[in-house]
């Protein structure tokens, strides 16, 4: 099998490894996978070694050589994050630092504090006023609306609404304009996850109005602040699942899309809906349709887009964007040999025209678990055929499985077999496939 990431044409020459050694220097914000993924596309591409900051020590870049990791517990406090920026760009003061975020949090960190970077840092980010208006569902619905872009029938809850006595009533499918079961889901993720209880998930499903009561409460009674998404379901599986991920350059124009179908989503609480077998693919209708909005608002990085396929109008419905490249964004450096890291580095540190948008057409294979969980776990026998027909094309890519980190290094060998083991466990015991 060919795990090493095979490179596809893209509109503009990078600059040679050998200079870019001696230019820049990443910094990247967060130590998990899509930081490993980020890291490898970079030492792929430009031979560096990457610098991370974490909270605390990660399995996905433990024992890895294209990364080093330094912790700071306080990391989400952002004075703290500014001051160890500040003292890596000291300490790199004849370099350019690339200071990229690889988490959700971590990314909106970014943009509140991209104006106070040092001068020798760059980073790919939005304002913060553009950030709080798309990263609010609520507020990225209404400009779904505005621009043609399909999402599922939605209504909003506001905590003075919940607060007034909701009741069972409220919530019937007649006042709500869709059935049951129906997705329950905090407008803003970000301000969620500072108000943990117990049984606390990602997205919920309500199977009734009194469930969906319940979980409103949860929500509402950990002291959540803002408004709550109930939205319709859209019928299917993981395999009705699509990702969307695209770069728009300094000047907001889109460079590069590609548009995967998922074949399997991850099932813990906390990692719920994070693809982990993606076949690359084209849809060169939507990807033109969000091209366009991305444009007009004037958006730059990466955005990254949740959609699913609904069988009962053969559309698509976009979920949600996020600010930045996604946890698998490997599809797009592996499966479509599209490496993420040339863009940022020609745009952001050389500051060169990448030319005309490069739409994927390459179809590609990329997983971050086994493969016997995918032909076991994946119901849509008809991807694990194509997938499987990629592997056997060499056409199959694995972020961990990176011979340039794991040669003559056992310790990150081993650390990558187990980890990969784990996932048999995960997906045999997850509720979903009881």
């Amino acid at each position: 099998m060919a795990y090493e990431t095979a490179a596809q044409n893209t509109p503009f020459e990078a600059t040679p490894a050998a200079q870019a050694q001696q230019d820049f220097v990443p910094l990247l914000i967060g130590a998990d996978m899509n930081a490993y993924s980020v890291a490898r596309a970079l030492h792929e591409q430009y031979g560096v070694v990457s610098h991370a900051l974490g909270r605390f020590a990660a399995g996905d870049t433990k024992y890895s050589r294209i990364v080093q990791v330094a912790l700071e517990p306080n990391l989400e406090d952002l004075d703290v994050l500014l001051a160890r920026i500040n003292e890596f760009a000291a300490a790199h003061a004849n370099k350019k630092v690339l200071v990229w975020g690889c988490t959700d949090g971590y990314a909106a960190m970014l943009m509140a504090l991209r104006d106070k970077l040092p001068e020798n840092c760059r980073t790919l980010y939005i304002d913060a006023a553009l950030r709080d208006k798309l990263e609010a569902k609520d507020s990225f619905y209404e400009m779904c609306d505005k621009h043609g872009i399909p999402y599922p029938t939605t209504q909003v809850v506001t905590p003075q609404q919940f607060a007034s006595g909701m009741t069972e009533a409220d919530l019937a499918a007649e006042a709500l304009g869709f059935e049951y079961p129906i997705i329950v889901k905090p407008a803003m993720s970000e301000e969620y996850w500072r108000h943990p209880f117990d049984g606390m998930k990602k997205v919920y499903t309500a199977a009734t109005p009194a469930e969906a009561l319940h979980i409103l409460g949860l929500i509402f009674g950990a002291g959540y602040p803002m408004n709550i998404i109930l939205q319709d379901t859209v019928p299917g599986a993981d395999d009705s699942m699509r990702v969307l991920t695209a770069y728009s350059d300094r000047a907001g124009k889109v460079k590069m899309m590609c548009f995967g179908r998922v074949g399997l989503e991850e099932h813990t609480a906390t990692a719920l809906g994070n693809p982990c077998a993606i076949i690359t693919e084209p849809n060169p209708e939507l990807q033109e349709r969000i091209k366009a909005w991305l444009e007009e608002i004037g958006f730059t990085g990466f955005s990254n887009f949740d959609i699913k396929y609904d069988s009962r109008d053969g559309g698509y419905k976009v979920f949600e964007i996020n600010l930045r490249q996604g946890r698998s964004n490997f599809y797009i450096t592996g499966g479509a040999g599209i490496n993420i890291a040339r863009y940022v580095v020609e745009d952001r540190i050389y500051e060169r025209d990448l030319g005309e948008c490069l739409m994927n057409e390459r179809e590609g294979f990329c997983r971050s678990i086994p493969w016997k969980v995918v032909r076991d776990f994946v119901q849509d026998k008809e991807f694990v055929r194509r997938a499987e027909a990629l592997r056997r094309a060499g056409r199959e890519a694995v972020a961990f499985y990176y011979s340039s980190d794991t040669r003559f290094n056992p310790l990150r060998w081993a650390y990558v077999k187990v980890h990969m083991y784990r996932y048999f466990d995960k997906f045999k015991n997850s509720e979903k496939y009881k």
